[in-house]
């Protein structure tokens, strides 16, 4: 992270309060309405773009990733809120945080950065822009299903703004990713980003593969039976991540007011077990040599083992897109478009050695992984629920791998009370409160998303 810090105090300060408290209801400020704060208008393009990317990074890796990892099971609450939240006990307030955040912090200052880049014929940066902001409304999207896009972002002109259906969400994220390459292939413009890109230093080539994985998830959650979406699905993954080097991910820093989020959680609350997660117990049984790299066995106490160090330490990454989820999708589609299982089981343990790759696995540990895992099922319908599954293990914390297991039922999870697990977020309670005219009524189980199905 500090290698954006020094753009600008204004920076410093947004970046602060980005890392700065990961168990507090609001973990920004509204900088972008502060009457105090700069014009959007003399902020530089280059000190917005490190805020958005650090403010996505800790979004998602923040109350998003608990969230969805209580819900799958990849976590398990031991004690106190996550306890409850283990056992779907969540309130509409939960979700105050996680949607404040959202919009304020990601959204409306990606707008303004978007806004200004194209006021300044900044292709590099509105190219950027709206790749995040793509990426964001999927997640958003994803999440919770209907959520305000087009009508928001009007400040006091319109303080309840209406919600774009799920599924016309889906359409603005395809029109800004198509406006995103076309910027990005035009020319830089006057400003280009460097080093306050945290995500990729700049580089137009990999946003642009960014862009195309985002597309291939949106066909991939549309894929069900669908032979089309599978085969569209795989040009886009052609035409995204090549390597793990091409990954999309925040890396933070190494100061406590820098600091991953899950690191900061664990810091300060520590009421979530790692090694006690079905998905733990599971892969400790099957000797999968990724556990000791998800968790921690030198911490241990009465909330179990700690957290791993590839995602737990102060400075670990924050995923979004990576290589080898593209690769699972691929293995997946490949079957979905009628292509053979032999094709597909390939492409499937090219997956797994890119993931445990991406980890620091050893070489021989993932051959002995590999050999005993990586033969796919003669049917389709099977041989498709073990990608999944293996693609679970991989998309570890990724609020992704939520929706994996929504569009495939892989791994089969049991409810950890009731009959049914959670297949959305709730909306807040502030919505219900200042926005009562716009919000359909939620549940955790209902309106499903749109390829919820």
């Amino acid at each position: 992270m500090n290698r954006f810090i020094k753009n600008s105090i204004t920076c410093i300060v947004l970046i602060s309060m980005v890392a700065g408290s990961s168990c507090k209801k609001t973990f920004f400020t509204k900088a972008n309405i502060d009457p105090n704060a700069p014009e959007p208008s003399s902020i530089v393009p280059s000190v917005l773009l490190s805020t958005v990317e650090g403010s996505l990074g800790y979004t998602q890796g923040g109350d998003f990733s608990r969230y969805t990892s209580l819900i799958t099971q990849q976590t398990k609450g031991i004690s106190r809120q996550a306890e409850g939240y283990y056992q779907y006990t969540f309130t509409s307030v939960d979700f105050d945080s996680p949607w404040g955040n959202f919009y304020t912090s990601v959204l409306e200052n990606n707008k303004i950065l978007m806004q200004l880049a194209d006021s300044k014929g900044d292709n590099a940066y509105g190219g950027i822009s709206r790749i995040l902001m793509a990426y964001s409304i999927q997640l958003g999207v994803d999440c919770w299903g209907s959520i305000p896009y087009s009508d928001a972002f009007k400040g006091s002109t319109n303080l309840q703004p209406k919600y774009d259906t799920d599924k016309a969400l889906y359409d603005t994220i395809n029109n800004l990713l198509n406006t995103a390459v076309t910027q990005l292939g035009a020319g830089k413009g006057p400003d280009a980003p460097g080093s306050e890109d945290v995500i990729f230093g700049g580089s137009t080539t990999k946003w642009i593969k960014f862009a195309h994985a985002i597309k291939a998830r949106l066909l991939m959650h549309q894929s069900k039976g669908n032979a089309a979406m599978a085969t569209s699905a795989l040009s886009e993954i052609g035409l995204s991540f090549s390597s793990n080097s091409d990954n999309a991910v925040y890396m933070f820093g190494s100061t406590e007011t820098s600091a991953n989020p899950w690191y900061q959680f664990n810091e300060q609350r520590a009421d979530i077990g790692f090694d006690v997660s079905p998905l733990g117990v599971k892969m400790l049984a099957d000797g999968d040599p990724r556990f000791d790299i998800y968790t921690d066995t030198s911490y241990n106490d009465v909330n179990g083992v700690g957290m791993g160090p590839y995602y737990g330490n102060i400075n670990s990454p924050v995923e979004f897109i990576t290589y080898d989820e593209m690769l699972f999708a691929k293995a997946e589609a490949t079957i979905t478009s009628g292509g053979t299982i032999a094709a597909a089981q390939t492409i499937y343990q090219a997956a797994i050695t890119a993931n445990m790759q991406k980890l620091g696995v050893a070489a021989a540990d993932i051959a002995t992984y590999i050999t005993a895992n990586g033969t796919l099922p003669a049917t389709a319908t099977a041989a498709i629920a073990q990608i999944a599954a293996e693609e679970y293990v991989a998309l570890y914390l990724n609020p992704e791998a939520f929706t994996a297991w929504r569009r495939t039922a892989s791994p089969a999870l049991t409810p950890v009370t009731g009959t049914n697990i959670p297949r959305r977020f709730l909306y807040p309670q502030t919505e219900y409160s200042y926005n009562k005219a716009n919000v359909a009524a939620s549940t955790l189980f209902a309106p499903k998303v749109f390829w919820d199905n």
